[in-house]
């Protein structure tokens, strides 16, 4: 039993961190759907100041999980696979953030059909992640995740479609070119955390494949 206290602590405690960072990820999506349906400019500051505090937070423990994989010869799965994962999982939060902040920033008005489906489809997908990664400790409910997973790929898929239409509307519709500009811009990081879920998706697919 002690050689088992042994071991079974320091492996355990990527699992811990990936949960609460794909928690974290998942509680953005809801923040970031929150902020583009906030009508009122300060309000919605506000809310964009809780999404920079659950970035920062998000950054440090992805820190600890570097740190722990310098520091632990043991670990639940590949090296690599908890690289990929960690960064994947803290690009989500990045880009998530960075979509927000440029709203803030730019004074864009969300209320966009763009802005708005594309923070639903974010919203899904982030959720989608954590039932994953929630999943990863035991290995147990395969199927869990691989539903997870064809959901992600599926909702990547239609944020392209959406960003594709947007994109062409913005450019028909809209006569004042930074406008354009500001908009571009805030399709694009929500289009590339719609991209990042989709990898995150497809590491812990290279996961289950190696170890269940």
């Amino acid at each position: 039993m002690n050689l088992l206290k042994i071991f079974m602590p320091k492996d355990r405690v990527f699992y811990s961190l990936f949960e609460e960072i794909a928690a974290t990820v998942a509680k953005m999506g809801v923040t970031l759907k929150q902020a583009v349906n906030e009508p009122d400019f300060d309000k919605r500051a506000a809310i964009v100041s809780q999404l920079e505090t659950m970035e920062h937070i998000n950054d440090e423990l992805t820190h600890k999980v570097f740190t722990e994989l310098g520091r632990n010869f043991i670990t639940p799965f590949d090296r690599e696979d908890i690289h990929y994962l960690a960064s994947a999982l803290d690009d989500i939060a990045d880009y998530i953030y960075a979509a927000a902040k440029k709203m803030i920033f730019y004074r864009v008005n969300p209320n966009d059909t763009g802005i708005q489906k594309m923070a639903e489809l974010i919203e899904q997908s982030s959720e989608q992640i954590k039932n994953a990664v929630m999943e990863l400790r035991n290995m147990r409910n395969m199927r869990q995740i691989t539903d997870a997973l064809v959901k992600v790929n599926s909702i990547e898929n239609q944020a392209d479609d959406i960003y594709d239409m947007s994109i062409d509307r913005l450019f028909n519709t809209e006569p004042d070119a930074k406008e354009v500009i500001k908009k571009r811009e805030i399709y694009q990081a929500m289009e590339n955390a719609t991209d990042k879920c989709e990898d995150a998706g497809n590491v812990i697919e290279s996961i289950i494949v190696k170890y269940a």
